[in-house]
């Protein structure tokens, strides 16, 4: 995938806003005009399927609160109105049934201007939507725009800059024109990821106050669901996830009391989701993370500014594989808006200077996170402590190290320099008859993860928990009149009408059948 930042805004403001965790509204129109549609049909309606089970499974916050969807055939036409992705998973998949039967190459001529139509369409439907249910509390301020299309990203962006000149986009955070193309048609530069980004010129900013980026993705469900992935991202600006704290070395005041820090302020991003909260919300026996504990650190949602203090520095090498634990997070420059620009660009500096240095000493650190809890819960600090590692990249990897209290006795026998012929041909040969790759690709494995969270989440409610027999509602009976003679008669039993009959709520799902990941 390779990215191009056409238009850009000087400076960008947010509305203030109370809940922390604020994803835009998503707006995808896809342009179904395009000579390619026959083959990109199915695959972009899988991978966009695969993407919203995930969002849906995610515990915490929905990651992706809103999503409407456009198609483009001789007009503009909304398949799915605003609607909120978690706990709708039916009606999204009905909706990408639907885009899998539209009609095939050649059925819709290209060109028009059906997609800049459903720009303005979306924005408007999105203001209404956000109209209504602001007396409800809602805090869905801003919306994206994803247009997927096979015709020229440079003809589309041409397009938006003329049509939308006039257009309120107060409620458009951005643009992004996403041209698919097969493998055949992408350029050496394009296969490589390596084109360079083009600076906006002063007129090109004048044109639009938004971003407009404009990327080009292979024609595969693996391209573009990565792309529909970056969705899950947290997307919030307000503040900084992630203070690292330093030694300011020589550089501290010599009148200073005592050492004095400094602050790299940045932003958490996660690197894999969590298996286990991920199934585990499908079928109802998970939960999410618990922020407050003294041992967890979390980048979404991004409700606590965690403090990092580097206590010492690590050689590389001296660092064992099996002391490590837990997901690791991404950490990144800061990209909140709150910051004035020169403060951003001297800490964006400072952080690419750490990771070159730490790169070219082969060091790593070790970092004590600084508790904010005082609860009653944790009226006894507990620390946790982090390594953080240098990457090719500018950014840092961190993750949880053991330490004393969790470590457990291992005393291993040392391994013989030579062993028994008898054991060591046989294993050898074993050796030889496998595949050998240089480098392990995770995108080469699959474990039917999306087959079961799709499954779980359209599992209807059938059977209600047996409730024991003491608690069972009475069976009414009919009221019998003995005679003089005192003649038994024999009670009938009433069975409940039609009305009386339990249903189970439709609304609800049955998330307690399953609590593990089905085999291979």
């Amino acid at each position: 995938m390779n990215s191009r930042k056409l238009l850009s805004e000087t400076r960008r403001t947010f509305p203030a806003t109370k809940v922390h965790c604020q994803q835009p509204s998503r707006i995808l129109i896809v342009d179904v005009t395009s000579p390619s549609w026959t083959n990109t049909c199915s695959i972009l309606s899988e991978a966009l399927e695969n993407t919203l089970c995930l969002a849906c499974s995610l515990p915490g916050p929905c990651r992706v609160p809103l999503l409407s969807l456009y198609v483009v055939q001789s007009q503009q036409e909304c398949l799915l109105p605003f609607t909120q992705v978690k706990e709708n998973f039916a009606r999204i998949q009905a909706c990408i049934s639907e885009l899998r039967s539209l009609p095939r190459e050649g059925c819709f001529p290209p060109g028009g201007n059906g997609v800049v139509q459903a720009v303005q369409d979306g924005l408007q439907q999105f203001k209404q939507y956000s109209r209504h249910t602001a007396a409800g509390g809602s805090t869905n301020s801003s919306a994206e725009i994803t247009i997927l299309t096979s015709q020229s990203s440079k003809e589309m962006v041409k397009q938006l800059e003329e049509k939308l000149k006039d257009v309120d986009l107060v409620s458009l955070q951005r643009i992004q024109v996403t041209e698919v193309l097969k493998r055949d048609f992408l350029e050496p530069e394009d296969v490589q990821q390596c084109m360079p980004a083009a600076e906006p010129s002063s007129n090109d900013i004048a044109i639009l106050r938004i971003d407009i980026d404009v990327q080009t993705v292979e024609d595969n469900v693996i391209s573009l669901e990565m792309l529909f992935k970056t969705w899950l991202y947290d997307y919030s600006t307000e503040s900084e996830h992630l203070h690292l704290l330093l030694p300011s070395g020589a550089f501290s005041h010599a009148t200073a009391p005592k050492p004095t820090l400094m602050c790299l302020k940045c932003d958490l991003q996660e690197r894999l989701l969590n298996p286990a909260v991920l199934s585990g919300m499908a079928d109802g026996t998970g939960r999410a993370a618990d922020l407050n504990s003294p041992c967890q650190m979390a980048a979404w949602p991004a409700t606590v500014l965690h403090k990092l203090r580097v206590v010492k520095a690590l050689k590389s090498e001296g660092v064992c594989e099996s002391v490590l634990y837990g997901l690791p997070f991404i950490i990144k420059p800061t990209s909140c808006w709150q910051l004035d620009w020169d403060e951003l660009e001297i800490n964006q500096h400072s952080f690419h200077a750490l990771c070159h240095s730490l790169l070219k000493r082969k060091w790593m650190l070790l970092a004590k996170r600084e508790s904010q809890n005082t609860g009653p819960n944790w009226n006894i600090m507990v620390h946790s402590y982090y390594i953080i590692a240098p990457s090719n990249s500018a950014t840092l990897l961190v993750k949880a190290v053991a330490i004393r209290e969790l470590l457990l006795p291992s005393t291993f026998p040392a391994l013989l320099d030579e062993q028994p012929e008898q054991v060591h041909g046989p294993i050898e040969s074993a050796l030889n008859s496998l595949e050998v790759e240089v480098t392990y690709n995770p995108l080469h494995l699959k474990s039917n993860l999306y087959k079961y969270l799709k499954s779980m989440l359209c599992k209807p409610l059938q059977r209600q928990q047996a409730q024991p027999r003491d608690q069972r509602p009475e069976r009414h009976q009919p009221k019998q009149h003995q005679s003089r003679a005192k003649a038994t008669v024999t009670p009938l039993l009433m069975a409940p009408s039609p009305g009386q009959a339990f249903r189970p709520a439709a609304a609800k799902r049955d998330y307690c059948e399953r609590s593990l990941l089905p085999k291979e």
